[in-house]
């Protein structure tokens, strides 16, 4: 009775799990990329050995199934990778790169410091464009697999990856010119103003008497000349020191004409991409330890307040790099709040490194060359040199001068001006505004700068001392890196560990026998 029981126990288990008919048509070779991804579905392949009625079919973040592999799904032809912000899919391609083609989420998350979800999105996106392909290992693991070529073969299909350097190239132009019109707008506003200057004094002497006329005409005559000199002597001394200009634009990187514009609105923001960096370089510290660190580790590259009794248990700052890795807080055995990152555990290349084994002054002189902080940049008022800004303030002082002469000689003029007059007249307003535009904004520019710069000099000293802290850690802190580095987890996930692949048919693998036949075997040991 009890053989039978069991015989019928064992025929039930293997009609149950016994593999699916193979389906009708051939599948196609790569598996589908519907996007996007409904957010219920599970974000790690998990197998359930425990479950009696597992079935190998087993789905995907991207949107396919094991069982049944359609076509790749690109509703019109669209370029899934045109719909990604420029910046993230270059982030995640340059991740790409480095680890040689193939990676985990969190690798690419990790290398490019995107949100994982973004880097999700770009890995789905890529592969769905350049027939990259997934690979599952045992574990369930995830992995995305490029062809060497997939930049060439995303540049064929993508119009608008063609067409950015067009435009950036064309920005850059644009940007130029901006530059350059500013500082040509000082040349022509000084030649137009003193040009009108002279003709009202001009005019205003034909009404004089004859001998009136001759001693203006002489006082004119040297009036003229002294006035025609300024301008003269302005573009005499710009041509003769056009050689030295020329050097000083070699070795700075600027002419006069575009450090006209650096003095009045600077050069841009020293600090650009700042956020990008932060990221990146927290990613690939987490990822190097082994996805577990401490709140202290990560200070240095964020904005924290400095060292003190005060700031000693806070560890608020560290909430948006939980909500951007997905990482969750653990207490080991000793009491100390660990944070750990479970997806930047798992990666698909050594090259992003191992554990590190010491802490303190020992690991300062095994990576000396690692930053230890993040530094901010101060900003700078502009990047002409002394010559150049004091030429430039001389002008502008020049040319203020020479709107105030020229509105006191239009408000005194009886006569309707013509010509010249008439136009200088019309443009006067915007000439008084240049002229005190010229000097208004560097000023203002001056006080804010002191502000900002106050302020980097403040954060870069908080993380530089956050850091300091890592190098000599006390006794407490020791222990607490010490704990965080024995419970790091770095996987990498080898060719061997792989048994599901997208690249080749479902036919020519025989995943689903072998897994089967494991499992319906541990059943039966049970």
């Amino acid at each position: 009775m009890a053989a039978a029981t069991t015989a019928s126990i064992s025929l039930s288990l293997h009609l149950r799990l016994r593999p699916p008919l193979p389906p009708p048509r051939r599948p196609a070779r790569y598996a589908a990329f519907l996007l996007p991804t409904p957010s219920f579905l599970p974000q790690r392949l998990r197998l359930a050995p425990c479950r009696p009625t597992w079935r190998p079919d087993v789905r995907v973040r991207a949107g396919s199934s094991i069982g049944a592999l359609p076509a790749l799904a690109r509703p019109g032809g669209a370029v899934e990778t045109d719909r990604l912000p420029s910046d993230v899919r270059d982030r995640a391609m340059e991740a790409v790169d480095h680890f040689g083609g193939r990676v985990t989420i969190g690798d690419v998350a990790s290398r490019a410091g995107l949100q994982l979800a973004q880097a999700e999105r770009a890995l789905q996106a890529l592969a769905a464009d350049t027939e990259g392909f997934l690979e599952v290992s045992e574990d369930g693991e995830v992995l995305y697999v490029f062809p060497k070529d997939y930049r060439t073969k995303l540049a064929g299909k993508s119009f608008r990856m063609r067409v950015e350097p067009l435009v950036d190239k064309a920005k850059e132009v644009g940007a130029y010119l901006v530059r350059v019109s500013f500082g040509t707008a000082l040349i022509a506003s000084i030649v137009l103003v003193y040009t009108t200057i002279i003709a009202i004094l001009s005019s205003s002497s034909t009404s004089s008497s004859t001998s009136s006329d001759e001693d203006s005409r002489g006082r004119r005559r040297r009036s003229y000349g002294s006035t025609i000199i300024i301008p003269t002597d302005m573009f005499w001394y710009l041509d003769a020191d056009y050689y030295r200009r020329r050097r000083v634009e070699k070795e700075n990187g600027m002419n006069f004409i575009e450090s006209v514009f650096s003095f009045v609105f600077g050069d841009g923001d020293p600090n650009d991409g700042l956020e990008e960096k932060r990221w990146k370089m927290i990613g690939q510290y987490i990822s190097s330890n082994g996805g577990v660190v401490t709140a202290e580790e990560l200070a240095p590259f964020l904005d924290v307040p400095p060292p003190s009794e005060e700031s000693k248990d806070d560890e608020s700052f560290i909430l948006p790099v939980l909500l951007r890795f997905q990482g969750h807080p653990e207490v080991d055995e000793q009491g100390n709040i660990l944070y750990r990152f479970p997806s930047l555990q798992r990666t698909a290349s050594s090259k992003s490194g191992g554990s590190r084994e010491y802490v303190g002054t020992k690991w300062s002189a095994m990576f000396g060359g690692v930053e230890k902080y993040l530094e901010e940049k101060p900003w700078k008022f502009s990047k002409a040199n002394a010559a150049e800004k004091a030429m430039v303030a001389g002008l502008g002082g020049l040319n203020l001068f020479g709107v105030i002469i020229l509105g006191n000689l239009l408000k005194q003029m009886t006569v309707t001006p013509g010509g010249l007059i008439s136009f200088a007249a019309q443009l006067y307003p915007l000439l008084q505004i240049y002229a005190g535009s010229f000097f208004a904004i560097p000023l203002f520019r001056w006080f804010l700068l002191r502000k900002t710069n106050n302020d980097i000099k403040k954060r870069n000293t908080a993380r530089e001392q956050r850091a300091q802290e890592l190098l000599s850690p006390d006794s407490s802190l020791r222990r607490k890196l010490l704990s965080a580095r024995d419970m790091a987890q770095r996987k990498v996930i080898t060719p061997e560990e792989i048994v599901y692949t997208t690249e080749k048919d479902l036919s020519e693998q025989d995943y689903e026998v072998k897994e089967w036949e494991r499992r319906f075997k541990e059943l039966e040991s049970e």
